[in-house]
């Protein structure tokens, strides 16, 4: 991968001031709730650099790169989760992936996004249309993912992967995927918490987590303030368990050698075209991350030989 450089001034020193971004892991309330809370500001930042991305696609891209960092955290060593949106909206789509090693990379089907007006809030509901919202793990050692999906049903990425866990899982979850704009649409805080009942919850504990989970602060702003997850959590649920902590960032395993490999692996007549009409130099783009990786005419004949 190749990580293209951030270059604002303004958002550089941001940065350097913020701590970096990390994965934790909580019980809560008598051990009745698992939570997962994510700094992802120095991810987000990244994801916009390589992508390219404007204030609203990084709002909807943004929002799947931090679901993933917490679904991830469900999985162990070299597993992943695949996150994935078909869509009839003007979004066309999303694909994120991360690991549990807390590696996020992913793409926007269409970036830019086309808009028939300006997006006035932070209500993404016109942007996505019908749809489905699709959850794949992959383990290690098992020839198939677990696959489960559901159909889009609010257009609100927090609020459609809760439904996923209440239908496919038969788990009560809250999600919060907070990102932090400046008046100039810098993203200068991000961040997420997922909240899972865990068995032997009651119908109060749940009742009481939903009402307290609307009133909880900006994750974002806090963040943004350089309030570290674990503060975050230890500030609202002051008698909460800490149980892990993990890194996180935009990371892709593609290189130019991976490229080459795919090249030296084309027909015969794909080869011969290439080397017939070129153009040289020859550019291949990974989507995941958007690293563009170039291939001269004699590279190219040395790689077909």
């Amino acid at each position: 991968m190749i990580k293209k450089q951030i270059t604002d001034e303004i958002l550089k020193k941001q940065l350097n001031n913020l701590s970096e971004d990390t994965r934790e892991v909580f019980l809560l309330e008598n051990n009745n709730f698992r939570a997962t809370i994510i700094s992802a500001t120095h991810l987000l930042n990244q994801m916009r650099a390589n992508h390219d991305t404007g204030v609203v696609e990084s709002l909807v891209l943004g929002q799947a790169y931090i679901a993933n960092a917490l679904l991830s955290a469900t999985v162990k060593e070299n597993d992943r989760v695949q996150l994935t949106i078909e869509c009839g909206g003007p979004i066309g789509g999303i694909y994120t992936e991360g690991w549990a090693n807390g590696a996020v990379r992913g793409y926007l089907k269409n970036n830019p996004i086309e808009l028939k007006e300006p997006l006035t809030s932070y209500d993404t509901s016109s942007l996505y249309g019908p749809g489905f919202l699709t959850v794949s793990k992959i383990l290690e050692g098992n020839k198939a993912p677990f696959t489960g999906q559901v159909m889009l049903q609010s257009g609100n990425l927090a609020q459609d992967l809760a439904s996923y866990f209440n239908e496919s899982e038969q788990t009560p979850s809250l999600f919060n995927l907070s990102i932090d704009f400046d008046r100039e649409g810098r993203i200068m805080g991000a961040g997420g918490l997922f909240i899972q009942a865990l068995p032997g919850c009651s119908e109060e504990d749940l009742i009481n987590m939903e009402e307290k989970a609307k009133n909880l602060p900006s994750l974002a702003k806090n963040i943004t303030q350089n309030t570290s997850p674990k503060e975050y959590i230890l500030a609202n649920f002051p008698t909460a368990n800490h149980l892990s902590e993990q890194k996180v960032g935009f990371y892709c395993s593609c290189s130019k050698d991976n490229f080459a490999k795919h090249l030296m692996g084309l027909p015969k007549d794909e080869k011969q075209s290439i080397l017939k009409d070129g153009p040289f130099p020859l550019y291949l783009s990974c989507l995941n991350c958007n690293s563009s990786y170039e291939f001269s005419e004699k590279e190219i004949k040395d790689l077909f030989k």
